[in-house]
């Protein structure tokens, strides 16, 4: 946005008091150490600013692939537990009974489409329903882990797209179906699906585009990639995007853009190792991404992220990190691409395990929601003190997140090993409700203003 000259005394101001104006709160901001800690700190309202500056040098002789934690232990819910969101907010559990639900996404008429990974199918909920129990409709079945679903065209969709691992589909569809008008089409075809399959999708305004995430083949990369001669390299970046990985890698952490009709498809950004959701702002043709990154460098090292995917950009996997940070692994290997990694604008502490991302555009939540991003984390696995288990709100002002977000859903950590809750999916519904799938025991949950 083009914006007139302002005296440079005054424009540091500004951006305190638009800092200050998004997510309206009171209450200190936890930026260093403070801002990185684990779960103990988490309570609705908790604010954090994580700065590259904040976040410490890598742990030195961890190998790759080496965890430094266990698998959280996932326990039934306690009797009558629910999670906690700030005061002036209810939460109830909207439906129950799913195997691994993830993706949540909301048609135009309102009805509400539900990736039920753990079964293949994906489910339909019409819209208004908010009491329970809720039983779902299934509009598609037999898929291989699906996960990401997108309307096209967005205003009068005439299809639906689901990605799951493997390959993304459309199915015939007209406002209100709850079953498929006919079989799966296939638009794309044979993804890899080593490792990372939560595949999202993301559609356009003019609904020409999709786009598409593949997570990496592995954490780091470093025993599929041979090495490659400098003219090797430009001829593979020329055809694969700027710092494009290869070998078993290739077109691996990426986000890739393809046509409705599946003719296109190459890569649109690249070195986003694992960008598990996928969210077009609202009124705009910004594409967001949330990202897990590498686990190897240390229990605070390296967060996690949301950021803008701009096309042709190059987000540092598997050489770089939070800018020009190389990885102890792999220095030296591409000294080309310094100064070449795009910073993410929102840092996230490190594993948490980012998973799924909706912007707020409706009025049912106080006014300073509206334009703000709402996050689930699915929580960590590689830190002895676990972060995430949560979902959170990313400040957002004038369109532009502001650095900081916020504690909204907390409460599902019993203690460092157990947990009864893990966010994956989030919502807006129509009528400006929250709701936020848990595929540890099957649930969404949905909040609104009380």
């Amino acid at each position: 946005m083009h914006m007139p000259a302002l005296s440079t005394r005054l424009v540091p101001v500004l951006l305190v008091v638009l800092a200050l104006a998004a997510c309206a709160q009171t209450g200190k901001v936890h930026t260093g150490a403070a801002a990185l800690a684990g779960w103990k700190a988490d309570a609705p309202g908790v604010r954090r600013h994580i700065r590259p500056i904040d976040v410490p040098a890598p742990a030195t002789g961890n190998a790759p692939e080496t965890s430094i934690a266990s698998s959280v232990k996932v326990i039934p819910a306690p009797q009558g537990a629910l999670p906690k969101v700030p005061e002036g907010f209810a939460v109830q559990v909207f439906a129950a009974g799913f195997k691994q639900p993830r993706t949540l996404r909301v048609a135009p008429n309102g009805d509400i489409f539900l990736s039920e990974s753990g079964t293949g199918r994906v489910l339909v909920f019409r819209a208004g329903t908010s009491g329970t129990p809720v039983t779902p409709a299934v509009f598609a079945e037999n898929l291989e882990k699906p996960y990401g679903i997108a309307f096209v065209p967005p205003a009068n969709p005439r299809y639906v797209y689901v990605a799951a691992s493997n390959q993304v589909v459309r199915y015939p569809y007209r406002s209100g179906d709850t079953k498929a008008a006919g079989p799966a089409e296939v638009i794309v075809a044979n993804i890899p699906t080593k490792r990372h399959w939560t595949r999202d999708l993301a559609v356009s305004r003019d609904g020409q585009r999709l786009f598409l995430s593949v997570g990496s083949g592995s954490n780091l990369g470093v025993d599929g990639m041979p090495d490659m001669t400098h003219e090797q390299i430009r001829q593979h970046e020329a055809a694969h995007g700027r710092g494009a990985a290869w070998g078993e890698e290739e077109n691996r952490a990426v986000v890739r853009v393809f046509d409705p009709e599946g003719k296109s498809v190459r890569n649109y950004a690249t070195g986003l190792r694992n960008c598990s959701g996928l969210a077009m702002q609202p009124g705009t043709d910004n594409l967001w991404c949330v990202v897990n990154e590498r686990d190897h460098l240390g229990p605070l090292v390296t967060p996690d992220y949301m950021a803008r995917v701009q096309e042709g950009a190059f987000y540092g996997w598997p050489w770089y990190y939070l800018g020009d940070r190389e990885d102890p692994a792999l220095i030296g290997k591409r000294p080309d691409l310094k100064g070449q990694a795009r910073l993410p604008e929102i840092l996230i502490q490190a594993h948490s395990s980012a998973l799924s991302v909706a912007f707020y555009d409706r009025d049912a939540f106080p006014s300073d929601y509206r334009g703000d991003a709402f996050v689930a984390l699915h929580g960590s696995h590689s830190r002895p003190e676990r972060t995430g288990y949560k979902v959170i709100r990313v400040c957002v002002k004038n369109g532009q997140p502001t650095g900081e977000y916020e504690d909204f859903m907390t409460g599902f950590l019993v203690d460092n090993d157990s947990v009864w809750g893990r966010p994956a999916g989030v919502a807006v519904t129509r009528d400006g409700a929250l709701l936020v799938s848990d595929d540890a025991n099957g649930t969404i949950f949905r909040v609104t203003r009380k």
